[in-house]
């Protein structure tokens, strides 16, 4: 039987061979970062894999389910597009040696930006036919955050929610406060008809119980809400993370409404010593679970690593509250997962050597 300290030699030893394992493997990943990033028609689909490594930058649109033949060759190209153009966009500014937080933030800004998903240019509509926006972020080096919700007249929520971090001493701020709070700080001021798209005007009136749509047509289970809440997480060399998610929330949603994605430890978490997370799903529940600090703290108590911790949060403990939903988690070390209970989670993934890969179809991206 081994003796006390024979045994501790021998844990010491296995420690250090794991960390100095790891170590290189992040290093030699974040020396590859210095290659240009490819081009948007250079993105490939993703073979399903459990979890991913020497990842530097993630983003999701939303979690569902997307068969394929369910949407046209265009609109898959639109909507891979839009995550590889985020993901070059957030990957130039960690390659560069910005700060993650850059990275996260200006990831999120370009998503918010296309009229495809449900944030920003192309949010849903609540009840009273306005757009409602929410949106938080995280740094993991220092726990510094921010949030807005329910803002109705700024174009990009994740950098307002940005500036309630870092210009004021607040950490979540909604309505009107919040977008005055925003004009004072330079922010133009941005009239609810630039968040108007017409497929999001459509779900309304279906979600109403209106039989008619645009020319007419009538829904059909094609007329699905595809693209949703946005999100994006990243590491640097340096193994600081960052986090940030932005949503226009649920159709028809009642006035005031407010989900998980500005609330940080339920929609958004970032810590150095664990991992960044960003979620989709059913807001109230993820809220009630507080699911993104839940990840974090079975990886931070239970030693769980990122995969495990995920998927035991977003595949058992969220259904077993009546809900379903997805996440993007992603470690120090670059593991990057996404767990969802959904059929699927629109995502993609930059790694160390400027490889993106955008996964759209459910078949693309495993459970958990």
């Amino acid at each position: 039987m081994p003796t006390p300290k024979r045994s501790f030699l021998i844990s010491a030893g296995l420690a250090a061979l794991v960390v100095g394992l790891s170590g290189s493997q992040f290093a030699a990943g974040a020396a590859t970062t210095t290659e240009a990033p490819v081009q948007p028609q250079a993105s490939v689909q993703a073979p399903p894999a459990s979890t991913i490594r020497n990842v530097v930058l993630a983003v999701h649109g939303g979690a569902g389910s997307i068969p394929r033949g369910s949407i046209t060759p265009e609109q898959e190209k639109a909507y891979r597009d839009g995550l590889t153009k985020a993901l070059q966009t957030g990957y130039a500014l960690v390659k560069d040696g910005k700060p993650v937080l850059d990275a996260v933030e200006k990831a999120v800004n370009v998503l918010e930006d296309d009229p495809n998903f449900n944030a920003g240019k192309g949010a849903v509509f609540n009840t009273d036919a306005e757009h409602e926006l929410d949106a938080s972020i995280m740094n993991g080096k220092d726990l510094k955050s921010g949030a807005v919700a329910g803002v109705h007249h700024t174009k990009n929520p994740i950098t307002l929610a940005r500036m309630v971090m870092e210009k004021s001493p607040h950490v979540f701020m909604a309505g009107k406060g919040a977008d005055d709070f925003a004009l004072r700080n330079g922010v133009p001021y941005t009239t609810q008809d630039y968040f108007w798209t017409q497929r999001r005007w459509d779900s309304l009136m279906a979600a109403k119980g209106t039989t008619k749509v645009q020319n007419g047509a009538q829904p059909t289970s094609k007329d699905r809400e595809v693209g949703g809440t946005v999100g994006a997480i990243a590491v640097d060399g340096s193994r600081n993370v960052a986090s940030a998610t932005s949503t226009g929330g649920l159709t028809n949603k009642q006035v005031g409404r407010v989900g998980d994605s500005p609330v940080i430890g339920a929609g958004t978490y970032a810590n150095n010593r664990t991992v960044a997370i960003s979620c989709t799903g059913t807001g109230e529940v993820f809220i009630r679970g507080v699911a993104a600090y839940d990840i974090s703290a079975l990886m931070e108590y239970a030693r769980m690593p990122v995969q495990k911790a995920a998927a035991t949060v977003i595949t058992q403990k969220i259904p077993a509250l009546g809900a379903t939903g997805g996440a993007i988690a992603l470690d120090p070390r670059g593991n990057l997962a996404a767990p969802h209970s959904t059929k699927g989670i629109i995502n993609g993934y930059v790694t160390g050597d400027g490889k993106i890969v955008t996964r759209l179809y459910d078949d693309e991206t495993p459970a958990s």
